[in-house]
């Protein structure tokens, strides 16, 4: 028997233009099914492990959304908006231990992209 019992979601993941999308076309579908497994988590817990969702220090209330498949690495840089709404900015591979600079410099001029034209 299927349970369908509705799933209560407390936040809920919505892309920004089409930055996210672009990396994530360019991803195995492995990799794809892991991020939509990831987005999924985030949205139905009620508060997120930092291993699955992590603020960015010195970073303008940037966040990062973690995806681990395999040995391979990933970041999607994200920010809330209301506190229920992450949007999706810009996504990378990780391949070293520090995230490179450029990469967050990208995704906060997204991110104020966003706020003004919001505004």
């Amino acid at each position: 028997m299927v349970d369908k019992t509705p799933i209560h979601k407390y936040r809920k993941v919505v892309e920004y233009k089409d930055y996210f999308e672009k990396f994530f076309i360019k991803q195995r579908p492995k990799v794809q099914d892991k991020i939509y497994w990831t987005f999924k988590l985030i949205e139905q817990l009620p508060i997120v492990p930092e291993m699955y969702l992590k603020h960015m220090e010195n970073a303008d209330g940037l966040m990062e959304i973690r995806v681990q498949q395999g040995s391979d690495i990933f970041r999607i840089f994200c920010f809330f908006d209301e506190d229920q709404l992450i949007v999706l900015a810009n996504g990378f591979q990780k391949k070293t231990q520090k995230t490179p600079r450029q990469e967050i410099e990208r995704a906060i001029k997204i991110m104020k992209q966003y706020e003004s034209e919001k505004k």
